[in-house]
């Protein structure tokens, strides 16, 4: 009786021992990076391994303020990544508009030391060699972090995809310049540190990414509003080159855009420094962090000359941006209005003024025969410029370009809400869920179509990390984008191909930016 009971115990150690093999990612025993040893949690279901919290920089504080990211001290011993770190210093999340908190980072911990990333994989074992996703938040360059709940990466991780996400300065700590930060940089340069940033956090994922088992030569960046600004920031930057071959841009370019100037900026900076009284460079390294949030405001990326030599618009045209296969697009009901709607009679008058001899023109896309005609044509307006002919100037120069192919699509599903919420439709942000499979991170009402689409978009998008192509069996079928025939997905409920509706206007709107 005892020797059969050993037997069995032997068979069910056996039996634990094989199952763990075969359903426990390898990347769930304690795992070497460069600067030490690290372990993380799994996913409920054991298939997932995930690593939170990872710093891939030294924290960009005191002296480092205004610094390029600097390497990560190593560390002795095993390093518990299991939670996000600290989001990027900036204001008290506070849901807005048509955002809930689940699209807002959390509470807390929010800090200056803010330079960590987080991983999830899927892999077997480490050499399985996966294609990765690398994703940059949006917040307008001053707000957001990659610890936002749509941003979860376990169901992508569920497709095959190591996917990672990761912070990076924001405001008055990513993007000041002065003279005297240009003089100590060494770069002849200031202002692009949330920039510089990005591409460290890229650096970090050619050179570790393999342990998880990630491609390194498979790597696509992908962000939406600000982050898909910084993905075609990185695109256009010869800092950046060899650390992506693939980009996903949601809802965010900078193709007709005014640029600061290095100069300007630091112009700015000079004003900025004489208003909190600092006299040095090391009176505002010793300033309060609060005190920047308060008194610094409109920061953002500039043309430095070493981030970005030139213009976005001006690298592209000269045939230098960075080659990449591309995934574009933009929402349907994203317009975002500053200040107040107008009536008609006023808008017209403001059309009259703007566009003199084209106003009859601009009014055959952009209508305000009432007042209701004009707030729709406002919001379309705002659509337009602020994201649409962002991302379809990109999509019209890389396709003229010959180069790798181009996928262009509109998010026009209303998605599901109550109260407050219903009016927003397809809004800001809202294809995030559905693009990264995370629905059930969101209190809304949701179908069961709401779940189809959300699979159906998480497998184009990766799908198309892993081979540039969103298209796959049983999925419908997404033709590559061209000049000639502006054909584009439309992403909503049953997805459809088509051609682009309203290319006309922003074929007008590019024309009337691109003359002044």
């Amino acid at each position: 009786m005892i020797k059969v009971a050993k037997i069995c115990l032997l068979f069910l150690v056996l039996a634990i021992g094989l199952f763990s093999f075969y359903s426990v990612p390898a990347s769930l025993d304690v795992i070497k990076i460069q600067s030490g040893q690290i372990s993380g949690t799994t996913s409920n279901d054991g298939q997932v391994a995930i690593y939170k919290g990872i710093p891939f920089a030294a924290p960009p504080v005191g002296n480092l303020r205004w610094k390029a990211p600097q390497p990560v001290k190593s560390w002795s011993g095993v390093r518990k990544c299991i939670n996000f770190g600290p989001s990027p210093m900036q204001a008290a999340p506070a849901p807005f508009s048509m955002w809930s908190t689940e699209f807002l980072i959390p509470e807390e911990p929010i800090s200056e030391d803010c330079l960590y990333l987080n991983v999830w994989t899927g892999v077997k074992t480490a050499t399985e060699k996966k294609p990765v996703l690398v994703w940059i938040y949006g917040g307008g360059f001053n707000s957001g972090g990659s610890g936002v709940p749509i941003y979860d990466g376990e169901a992508m991780a569920h497709k095959g995809v190591v996917f990672v996400s990761i912070n990076y300065r924001v405001g008055p700590f990513g993007f000041l310049a002065h003279p005297e930060l240009t003089k100590e940089s060494g770069k002849n340069a200031s202002g692009n540190y949330g920039l510089m940033d990005q591409i460290a956090a890229l650096q970090w994922v050619k050179q570790n990414i393999a342990a998880f088992g990630g491609d390194p030569n498979k790597v696509t960046i992908a962000g939406q509003s600000a982050g898909s600004m910084s993905v075609n920031y990185l695109v256009a930057s010869p800092l950046a080159k060899n650390l992506f071959n693939k980009a996903i841009a949601q809802s965010g370019a900078n193709f007709t855009r005014g640029s600061v100037t290095l100069q300007q900026a630091e112009a700015d900076g000079i004003q900025i420094a004489q208003n909190l009284s600092a006299t040095s460079l090391a009176d505002l390294r010793k300033l309060p962090a609060t005190t920047l949030l308060e008194k610094v405001k409109g920061v953002r990326p500039i043309v430095d000359g070493y981030v970005l030599p030139e213009s976005v618009a001006h690298i592209f045209a000269a045939g230098k941006a960075n080659p990449v296969a591309l995934l574009t697009g933009w929402n349907e009901e994203e317009g975002l209005t500053i200040g107040p709607i107008k009536k008609a009679t006023d808008f017209l008058k403001t059309v009259e003024e703007q566009y003199g001899p084209q106003a009859s023109t601009f009014l055959k896309f952009y209508p305000a025969t009432n007042d209701a005609e004009a707030e729709m044509s406002q919001l379309k307006l705002a659509r337009d410029m602020i994201f649409g002919v962002q991302n379809y100037t990109w999509a019209n120069v890389q396709s003229q370009a010959n180069k790798q192919k181009i996928y262009v699509y509109r998010f026009t599903r209303k998605v599901p809400a109550t109260g407050e919420y219903l009016k927003y439709g397809a809004f800001h942000t809202g294809e995030v869920p559905y693009a990264y499979n995370n629905l059930k991170f969101v209190d809304r009402p949701w179908t069961s179509a709401d779940y189809e689409l959300a699979k159906i978009m998480s497998d184009y998008w990766a799908n198309f990390a892993r081979t540039g192509n969103p298209n796959g069996p049983e999925l419908p079928v997404w033709p590559a984008y061209q000049v000639s025939d502006k054909k584009i997905m439309i992403l909503d409920l049953k997805p459809t191909a088509k051609t682009m509706p309203d290319a006309a206007a922003l074929d007008f709107l590019y024309q009337q930016t691109a003359s002044k």
